[in-house]
């Protein structure tokens, strides 16, 4: 509890006790009118102040306006009635403030998860000068630098280990307690913990554009991002409360004119007591405070489990998805690739090996890298020029004077080399030197160990549809697909293939229907931003997925997948929850109090009673470990 919470309770209970202990006083007139109104001024001084300066900036219509009408008109009632009757008054205020403690108290309790998060942020780098560690501002830290992390420290800004071995602690990034092992040469992140041995680390980007900042930022921004539910209840509590004001002073005005008007006794004091009843229960506080809440409260529960939601529309539309697209590589599968075999070679194997490899030095694909991996040998660049990579199909480049074109049959057809049909599974590249066919390399890609469970669990939560969208050959797409229980796949596709494929899937599905799109967020930003939710998956590091994605998964576990739909769901399960509840409780309290059959007692219930519920059921979203 902090200090304005403390504040507030202590208010709280100076105030009640004053009031239990003016019941065993006797006191009348005057005396004890300023008597009651202590403990009432205790307790409500700031909400009369809010209601003033809201009606001096013409501000009116908010709950602590019809906070303070309806206490002071109780007061005003009493006083014309002389009967010093003033403990309403003072027990609406003093429940009412009882509320905004419980509610202030389950909103600091939802934005622990945020706040845990937040413990990510470095204070600090270690430089080294002269043999000694300098603590500098991680903003001064320039690209390039060499930065030393000792044991129990944080590591700053993304980069790659130099010198040493070390266990992190990612838990604050991913949700999961397992640490992860580096050594010299491993990239490592910013946000991480080190908790064993000392490193030093090579920055590789300035700390504002490290994955710390960039998850920081995505947090902080989450909550300005509202979903439809929100501006719902923003809408209607613009539009409830003038009516319910203008309800109320109807209630006060017109029966007891009717009543004048055909020769009866007016009853002002009954009807405007029932109008300020009326107030009282009317205060919209449940659905205000509880909707953003509950949403507030789902995007803490899915951070702690390293699920990152980009705010609260996004949640919504998760919750109603019921197609789930997946690209392959690194998502579904490692993007792992090895060399597994090499077919039909014209020249020595090892030779073939060298002359692909060469070619494929200057590209940053999986395959380029694992063909350098199975030759073994550092490349002399100088030996590679005039590179033409061809977008989806391959590269063609000049090594030692020789044309080398490496890419799949689409590429041999294009250049005139006849290929050679492969009947393993994996992914195929061709080779051809000086335009003569010269053989094939086959590279095969690991399925991810939870893949297989992470579909499973989709289709236990309602998921209608799996569909795999892949580069690969058919045969190999196939192969993943049955062996992932996947419903539909689309294979050899190019990056604009992959866009049209996912426009295809939105006119097909229904109208309520959401889809999602899981990518590694590297290559697929633009499927990811045409979705109707893009999520990256393993995206620690990952600049691109940071930006295009919607939901950002913080590891490579493909069953957060099911579980982030299954969190969006609870929370918007809990959202209707309180939107139905709480406007047929005031539905029904302000039919009984325009009747004259709730007091303001009742009123007390329908306004904070409401409010506490609301906000408990809210703080569930929270408890999402075990969805």
């Amino acid at each position: 509890m902090n200090r304005k919470q403390r504040i507030m309770l202590i208010r709280i209970i100076v105030s009640a006790v004053i009031m239990v202990a003016l019941s065993f006083i006797p006191s009348s007139g005057a005396l004890r009118f300023v008597l009651y109104m202590l403990p009432y001024l205790i307790v409500g001084y700031d909400i009369l102040l809010k209601a003033f300066k809201g009606i001096i900036r013409a501000q009116v219509f908010d709950e602590c306006f019809l906070m303070a009408v309806a206490t002071v008109g109780a007061i005003a009632l009493a006083l014309y009635e002389r009967n010093g009757d003033y403990t309403e008054a003072i027990a609406v205020m003093l429940f009412y403030q009882i509320g905004e403690l419980f509610q202030s108290y389950a909103v600091g309790k939802s934005r622990r998860n945020i706040t845990e998060l937040m413990d990510i942020r470095p204070d600090y780098a270690n430089i080294e000068e002269g043999g000694k560690l300098r603590k500098v501002d991680p903003d001064e830290v320039e690209t390039g630098s060499i930065i030393v992390v000792q044991p129990g420290e944080k590591v700053p800004i993304d980069g790659i280990v130099t010198e040493g071995e070390s266990t992190l602690n990612t838990s604050a990034l991913t949700g999961e307690s397992l640490p992860r092992d580096v050594h010299e040469g491993d990239e490592i992140i910013s946000g991480s913990v080190n908790m064993t041995g000392l490193l030093r680390i090579r920055t590789t980007k300035e700390f504002g554009e490290s994955t710390v900042s960039k998850i920081l930022d995505l947090v902080e921004n989450a909550s300005s991002r509202k979903s439809k539910s929100e501006d719902f209840i923003a809408k209607f509590a613009r539009i409830y409360t003038p009516a319910v004001c203008l309800s109320a002073l109807a209630l006060a005005i017109l029966p007891p004119v009717m009543n004048i008007i055909t020769g009866n006794a007016g009853g002002w004091e009954t009807w405007i007591y029932r109008a300020l009843t009326f107030l009282v229960i009317s205060c919209p506080c449940a659905l205000v405070i509880s909707i953003p809440l509950s949403f507030f409260a789902g995007l803490g529960g899915a951070s702690s489990q390293g699920v990152l939601i980009k705010g609260s529309n996004y949640l919504e539309t998760l919750a109603k998805t019921k197609i789930v697209v997946f690209d392959k590589t690194g998502t579904l599968t490692e993007g792992v690739f090895e060399v597994n075999g090499i077919h039909h070679s014209s020249i020595e194997d090892e030779k073939l090996l060298e002359y692909a490899a060469t070619a494929e030095s200057a590209s940053s694909h999986p395959i380029s890298k694992s063909l350098q991996k199975a030759y073994g040998y550092p490349i002399d660049r100088s030996r590679v020029f005039d590179i033409k990579e061809i977008s989806g199909n391959g590269v063609i480049a000049k090594v030692d004077g020789k044309t080398v074109a490496c890419g799949n049959e689409k590429l041999m057809k294009a250049i005139g080399a006849e290929a050679i049909p492969c009947h393993s599974i994996g992914t195929i590249i061709h080779i051809a030197i000086d335009g003569s066919y010269s053989g094939h390399i086959v590279i095969s890609d690991r399925i991810k160990k939870g893949s297989a469970k992470a579909i499973e669990k989709l289709k236990k939560a309602g998921i209608q549809k799996t569909v795999m969208l892949t580069g690969d050959t058919r045969k190999v797409a196939e192969s993943v697909a049955s062996e992932l229980g996947i419903d539909e796949v689309y294979s050899e596709l190019l990056p604009s293939d992959k866009v049209d494929e996912v426009e295809g899937l939105l006119e097909r599905k229904a109208k309520n229907e959401k889809l999602a799109f899981v990518g590694d967020g590297i290559n697929d930003a633009p499927v990811l931003s045409r979705a109707d939710i893009g999520i990256a998956m393993g995206a620690m590091g990952s600049d691109a997925a940071i930006e295009a994605a919607d939901v950002v998964l913080m590891d490579d576990d493909p069953e957060k997948i099911s579980k982030a739909i299954r969190i969006a769901r609870k929370c918007l399960t809990i959202v209707y929850e309180n939107i139905f509840f709480a406007i047929g409780i005031k539905l029904i309290c302000l039919v009984l109090g325009a009747l004259g059959i709730a007091n303001m007692w009742l009123a007390i219930f329908a306004d904070v009673g409401v409010m506490v519920l609301a906000v408990l059921n809210a703080i569930r979203a929270l408890f999402v470990k075990k969805l």
